[in-house]
């Protein structure tokens, strides 16, 4: 493999981790009930809201440093999928006035998490070992 295609490894990572780790980072520091409302209208339990740290803070942390990329691409990825039914339901599918769908920003997470999960970290990585579940 290439220093290119290296390259372009490490800018999808940091591009899913850097803008995903500002969503997360935002609702750590203006906690609301807002995920605890959707969860409950969904009819799960409230205590699911716990995984919101886990995908959108530590797992986009860890792509970005090329840590447990694939695990955390998926954890991100199950998020955009959650993000998708809880908040936005039928509209994601819907266009809106700008010729998009109104799901497209999680759409767009949630694909790029796939290809970072099937491309894997890239040489410009942290982890450098040959433990595949760490990569």
């Amino acid at each position: 493999m290439g220093a290119r295609e290296d390259i372009a490894k490490l800018i999808l990572r940091f591009t899913v981790g850097g803008l995903m780790l500002f969503h997360g980072i935002a609702k750590l520091m203006h906690k609301s009930n807002f995920i605890e409302l959707l969860l409950t209208n969904h009819g799960l339990p409230t205590f699911v809201a716990l995984g919101v740290p886990v995908g959108e803070v530590l797992a986009p942390f860890l792509l970005i440093l090329g840590v447990c990329t694939r695990v955390s691409s998926l954890i991100v990825a199950f998020t955009m999928v959650m993000s998708i039914y809880l908040a936005l339901g039928p509209t994601a599918f819907a266009f809106t006035a700008y010729g998009g769908p109104g799901g497209e920003l999680n759409f767009f997470y949630f694909f790029v998490s796939l290809a970072i999960f099937l491309l894997g970290p890239g040489k410009y990585s942290l982890y450098r070992g040959n433990k595949t579940y760490l990569q």
